[in-house]
């Protein structure tokens, strides 16, 4: 994983006020709980007195309470209370669990992963996704490394095969570029064009102007990828690291065609279904890939088509190494 980044991991209805809730993400246990206020807090998931994981502890207030002996933290990680030593006792400041920053915003829950130096920026979100939109979801774990599960959604030259029979039906195998655009150091588009084999070789990305379509992806760094359908309709993934071999998938279907309530969450259902079937489609292939986690040079054999994948694996590689001590 890459430090130093805003991670979306977990939704927001995953975390109900009082209950606190143990995941694993990038690797480590991390409890998620709320406060009084129902502010979200994200913490190691070990007291640090005994080792007990503290997901199986309460929520008193604005603290978690570890069930073991009672030690209170708040969302900073700071022990508040031992209650062997009484309540109005001094607590040693070497008595703290590990928190992470955390950011609230589109139904998704984020943690900076790694050493916040001075202010952070709140993570960023899909510019032209705004509060006219309504969406399903599912939660689709995947037993590969993150990296590979964005590369898929990156991976053009795969839809007719693996999606044959859904959005990938007739059989359009030619790859003209993808071309692709970067908005910042940490956001891209990719456009592309899909035809028929007519005898042609596909072009390559300079050796065409941008594709004159609506369509396009988009993916923000680390974990945030978009499927432009049109100005109506939006696919939407985040990718929550779990650990080296797995990944869990938030994936919606986003719309503002219909705003009726009932027709409006019957729409997102139904196409939550079909997004679900085309996932699966994928993950039966992705699951396969070794190695699991991918780099820069790793050996595979790339073509044109993967120039999305190229553009990626190069970022992710410049922004492993920035983070590096």
């Amino acid at each position: 994983m890459i430090h130093n980044q805003w991670y979306a991991i977990l939704e927001s209805a995953e975390v109900r006020r009082g209950k606190p809730v143990g995941v694993t993400r990038m690797g480590e246990k991390l409890v998620a709980w709320r406060d009084s206020q129902g502010k979200v807090a994200v913490m190691h998931d070990q007291c640090p007195h005994r080792g007990v994981a503290l997901s199986i502890g309460e929520v008193h207030g604005d603290c978690i309470w570890c069930p073991f002996h009672g030690f209170e933290y708040d969302a900073s990680g700071r022990c508040t209370v031992i209650s062997a030593n009484g309540r109005t006792a001094p607590v040693p400041k070497a008595i703290k669990a590990r928190a992470y920053p955390t950011h609230e915003a589109h139904g998704l829950i984020f943690i900076y992963w790694g050493e916040p130096a001075g202010e952070i920026v709140p993570p960023r979100w899909f510019t032209d996704l705004d509060d006219s939109f309504s969406y399903g979801s599912v939660r689709d774990p995947w037993a590969a490394h993150y990296s590979r599960v964005i590369e898929n959604q990156l991976d053009v030259p795969h839809v007719p095969f693996v999606h044959h029979n859904t959005i990938g039906r007739g059989g359009r195998t030619v790859i003209d570029g993808p071309w692709v655009e970067w908005q910042d150091p940490d956001r891209f588009f990719v456009h592309t064009s899909m035809r028929l084999e007519d005898g042609t070789p596909a072009r390559r990305a300079d050796e065409m102007a941008r594709p004159d379509k609506l369509f396009h992806l988009e993916f923000i760094f680390p974990n945030l990828w978009q499927n432009w359908i049109s100005p109506q309709v939006r696919v939407v993934v985040a990718f929550a690291p779990v650990d080296e071999g797995n990944t869990m998938m938030y994936l919606r279907f986003y719309q503002n065609f219909m705003r009726t309530p009932v027709l409006r969450e019957f729409t997102n259902w139904s196409a939550m279904v079909f997004n679900a079937k085309v996932a699966h489609q994928d993950r039966r292939v992705v699951v396969t890939q070794r190695p699991s986690r991918t780099d820069l040079r790793m050996g595979e054999k790339l073509i044109p088509g993967d120039s999305p994948i190229i553009a990626y694996r190069r970022r992710r590689q410049e922004l492993l190494d920035a983070a590096k001590p």
